[in-house]
């Protein structure tokens, strides 16, 4: 590494642009869509004369805050499957001081509490369509309480606020008919929480999604990101944690690992024991940065018939520094050589910067190490080079016009792959331009479910 005065200098620079960028949406106008203007004005209005759409890198619901806005809209988004109230959300946010991680906690947890005291309520009394409704809410209320809480893996509120997500979850499954099934996957000795649902009580076998999150989600929010869409549409769903996530990171204390074919393949073997599952029309979907995890488990794991990558990640550390000045091997290997001073850096950044806070602390947490330049070594394992080739099954890479998380990565996903392969573009007139949809769930799943209808219907086509 070249240590010459002001070289280190233009790189813990450069280390900060692409990191703080990352996690506050900013990018250039000379790399953004043509068609979209990214500018500092709050409100969305149409240029009639160049027919473009002008607004902010994010869409800001309340909240000034980015991450807080985005928390917001994510919540909002599941009210299409019952996963929340307009007013119960709005109410809720208002009270929130923007940008504080407690005010966030206090004011949720309140919502979720009242909510769920209404489920109790109604349950008690044999109202069990509000109660089970009222369930859903507060379970997705309480994932929205905890979501900022990880700074301190040992805060008692983490086990018990997600332990009473699952719990609100678990009570409104058992009022849905069929009702839904709390699973558990055998996996290295221990086993993966997950749930099942079924279409119906026979055991007539039908096409299966596999789902899982990414980076921060839950089982249960799964129901609310495609497995309620998927048994509308005729499919059974199988919704799962891995290693990193919800309920296995937070009591099984078991980080994210690369090689992700090692945790589906299991969760392969378990829904094929199942007679409701057509052994010939799996397809796994992965959410964020289920976007890598996915496409990777599907490159080694050819049982799955169709996978779905949204958005899609080839290389999760090159896209920490995509469009952004300096190449991913410099920044490397500048923070292989200076890690102090790059965590220095990223510390004092996280101190006014909520999104930059709250990844590094999940990534820290979730990935098992102890300070920002491991964590964002970490990502230098995530990577689809030399696997991409050997996905065999139709892929479907999703992206976003306005997903900044991994920007670029979903259509270098797509180019690496040699399978039978779809690019799937959300775009600002489609109203659903975020990062995985959020607050867009009809018209994502109506794109995302009919692409699998038809790529099913031609396996089964070929199979005849």
């Amino acid at each position: 590494m070249n240590k010459k005065p002001g070289i280190g200098m233009a790189i813990v620079v450069i280390c900060a642009i692409v990191t703080v960028a990352m996690f506050t949406g900013c990018i250039d106008e000379e790399t953004a869509t043509p068609t979209v203007k990214v500018t500092p004005t709050p409100p969305m209005e149409t240029d009639s004369d160049n027919a473009t759409v002008v607004k902010t890198p994010w869409m800001k619901i309340v909240f000034q805050d980015q991450a807080f806005s985005f928390q917001l809209q994510r919540t909002l988004g599941y009210t299409y499957y019952g996963g929340a109230d307009i007013e119960e959300c709005l109410s809720t946010a208002c009270r929130i001081k923007d940008g504080d991680f407690e005010s966030w906690y206090a004011e949720w947890i309140k919502t979720a509490d009242r909510i769920s005291g209404i489920a109790d309520t109604c349950l008690a009394n044999s109202d069990n369509v509000s109660a089970r409704e009222a369930y859903l809410r507060a379970s997705n209320y309480y994932r929205t309480a905890e979501f900022f809480l990880h700074g301190d893996p040992a805060d008692p509120r983490i086990l018990e606020t997600g332990g009473k997500s699952r719990e609100c979850f678990i009570k409104a499954g058992k009022l849905f008919s069929p009702p839904f099934e709390v699973v558990k996957i055998p996996y290295e000795g221990t086993t993966l929480p997950g749930y099942f649902f079924r279409v119906d009580d026979s055991d007539t076998p039908r096409p299966t999604l596999i789902l899982q999150t990414g980076y921060d989600g839950t089982a249960e929010e799964s129901y609310f990101g495609g497995c309620a869409a998927a048994n509308r549409r005729g499919y059974n769903c199988l919704a799962f944690e891995g290693p990193g996530q919800g309920a296995v990171i937070r009591e099984q204390n078991l980080h994210f690992r690369p090689d992700w074919e090692n945790v589906v393949t299991p969760v392969v073997d378990y829904a094929l024991t199942r007679p409701e599952v057509d052994p010939d029309r799996i397809a796994l979907m992965g959410v964020s940065f289920g976007g890598y995890l996915a496409p990777r488990a599907a490159a080694y794991e050819h049982r799955i018939a169709a996978c779905i990558a949204n958005g899609g990640v080839f290389d999760a550390f090159e896209g920490m520094a995509a469009n952004y000045p300096g190449p991913p091997d410099a920044i490397k290997e500048y923070i292989i050589q200076n890690p102090l001073d790059f965590n220095d850096m990223m510390k004092a950044e996280a101190e006014s910067n909520t999104k930059l806070r709250w990844a590094m602390e999940q990534g820290m947490w979730t990935f098992g190490v102890t300070s920002p330049s491991e964590w964002m070594l970490a990502y230098v394992n995530y990577t689809m080079k030399g696997s991409a080739d050997k996905i065999t099954c139709p892929t479907l890479v999703c992206d976003g016009e306005e997903d900044f998380d991994f920007p670029g990565q979903a259509k270098k996903l797509y180019d690496a792959l040699t399978c039978p392969k779809e690019y799937m573009l959300f775009t600002v007139e489609d109203a659903a331009e975020e990062h995985c949809q959020m607050g867009a769930m009809a018209i994502s799943h109506q794109r995302i479910f009919d692409w699998l209808d038809k790529t099913f219907a031609e396996i089964g086509s070929k199979q005849s």
